[in-house]
């Protein structure tokens, strides 16, 4: 079969034939429609990801949307090495094999679940929103951070800060339901002062942090208390990305003035396919909003999110930016 294969860590993938796949215990060979093209994918190929492989080759991709032996179209996610999603043929687990609705396309079926699952997961499972709690999403102009603001708001968050970098998607915030936004490119001092005033003295309750280095270490000063206070709520943070940078400065200051617990996205849940069943409808259910995640969803699939492109490969083309690149060795050069 043809398919996008790894021979190297850092190098662009091969348009060439590989091994057919066959299904194992709990498996089920996918024949594939489309497969997203996101950040993790070019992380794991470059090496830079904690997942990335170790053995090579291997076909590149992580999910996609593909039809079952029976013609059941299912999004798949978690492909077993060496195989992967960009493939004309793939094998998954059949738990993490869901069936797609019919109004959504293919396209808009492999773009939206992991950007929108992973902040489904985010809110729910780690973060544990509540009805009239106060979100900070940090990265909202990213992909996911725009379906954060969507699937808070959807969740019955009270009230909803964006902060970004992307001027232009920042502005378009509050559409997608917002209170407020920040701006992240602006000097450190400014910085904290916007991040304390859209705090108040009431706090942020949950935090979906996307990209961890200076503004967050500048969000953490500004949390930080100068005296004894009473606590009366915790400020749950998740650490999902590292846009900004790998690693912060963290005093013990801030954990001891204040209520804070720092949670990772904590890759699969236990009971993962249940959970990711409930996750992947919620997000269906977001992108059937009209102009909602489904309009984020097709502006991811253009690379309208800086720093964030994503594109959607076919087992004969891969889309990046406004344009189809043939899933060929010069189309496949262009993916970084």
């Amino acid at each position: 079969m043809k398919a996008a294969v790894l021979h190297e860590l850092g190098k662009a993938p091969r348009f060439e034939q590989f091994a057919e796949p066959t299904g194992g215990k709990d498996e089920a060979v996918v024949r594939v429609r489309a497969a997203s093209l996101k950040a993790v994918d070019r992380q794991l190929a470059s090496g830079s990801h904690y997942a990335s492989p170790r053995e090579l080759p291997v076909v590149c991709g992580t999910d996609g949307v593909g039809e079952l032996e029976d013609g059941t179209r299912v999004f798949f996610g978690g492909p077993r090495r060496p195989y992967g999603a960009m493939a004309e043929r793939t094998v998954a687990p059949r738990a993490f094999c869901f069936p797609v609705p019919a109004g959504i396309d293919d396209d808009s079926a492999a773009a939206l679940p992991n950007p929108g699952v992973s902040a489904w997961l985010s809110l729910t499972h780690r973060a544990k929103l509540a009805a009239g709690e106060t979100v900070l999403i940090l990265g909202a102009t990213g992909v996911t951070g725009q379906l954060a603001v969507q699937i808070a708001k959807r969740l019955g968050a009270k009230r909803v800060i964006g902060a970004g970098r992307n001027e232009r998607v920042l502005g378009r915030l509050r559409e997608l339901g917002a209170d407020a936004t920040i701006q992240l490119e602006q000097p450190g001092e400014s910085l904290k002062e916007a991040f304390a005033r859209e705090a108040g003295d009431a706090g942020f309750d949950a935090i979906i942090d996307y990209v961890w280095g200076r503004p967050t270490e500048t969000l953490l000063a500004a949390i930080t208390k100068s005296e004894f206070a009473v606590v009366t709520k915790e400020t749950r943070l998740v650490q999902v990305g590292e846009s900004a940078g790998a690693a912060i400065a963290l005093p013990a200051a801030v954990l001891r003035s204040t209520a804070l617990t720092i949670l990772g996205t904590a890759g699969i849940p236990s009971h993962g396919g249940d959970t990711l069943a409930r996750s992947l409808g919620g997000c269906h259910a977001t992108g059937n909003d009209e102009g909602g995640a489904r309009g984020t969803a097709d502006r991811d699939r253009a690379g309208c999110a800086r720093g964030n492109r994503t594109g959607v490969a076919t087992p004969g083309r891969i889309r990046a930016q406004d344009r189809h690149y043939s899933m060929s060795e010069s189309g496949l050069r262009d993916w970084s």
